[in-house]
């Protein structure tokens, strides 16, 4: 069993929203081995990558990345995963093949190997890169940005009793 990760309290909005990320991962794999119809979980997918998942990405990319300097090569990994996760997810979104169930776990395991990266080589690089003074004016940044909404969604598909 892997020990868990130190992380600086400025990143720890970010580690939460990964929780979710990775809830996510879930329910869509729970929805797949229940056999759902694929419609309800690309529209549960639709919503949370809408609501959730793009405002994440965004702060990401425009508030805690630019911390790093553009040629690092963490954070250009971590920006082409987005863009990875992102064209998957407008493929799903424009119903190309039906919402595939190929696609969805694509989607589901892109976004799984890309929470691990940050969450275990990104933010311990930030951690070891990053001065004290950066690191709280990355928590600043954060704070300020950082938005996670109450989920409002009825369709709970990945029970095993819906």
């Amino acid at each position: 069993m892997q020990k868990p990760l130190k992380r600086h309290e400025a990143l720890v909005p970010l580690s939460r929203d990964h929780h979710f990320g990775l809830l996510l991962v879930w329910k869509i794999r729970q929805g797949l081995a229940f056999e759902v119809s694929l419609s309800r979980i690309c529209n549960y997918l639709i919503y949370y990558v809408e609501h959730h998942l793009l405002p994440h990405f965004q702060l990401e990319e425009l508030g805690v990345f630019p911390f790093l300097d553009e040629k690092d090569e963490l954070r250009q990994e971590a920006e082409e995963q987005h863009e990875v996760i992102l064209g998957i997810f407008e493929t799903i979104k424009s119903g190309e093949e039906e919402h595939s169930a190929n696609h969805l776990y694509q989607f589901a395991g892109s976004l799984e190997a890309h929470i691990r990266f940050e969450e275990r080589i990104l933010f311990e690089h930030m951690q070891d890169v990053l001065s004290p003074d950066e690191m709280q004016r990355l928590g600043e940044k954060i704070s300020e940005s950082h938005r996670f909404g109450d989920e409002i969604w009825e369709d709970e598909f990945w029970k095993k009793d819906n």
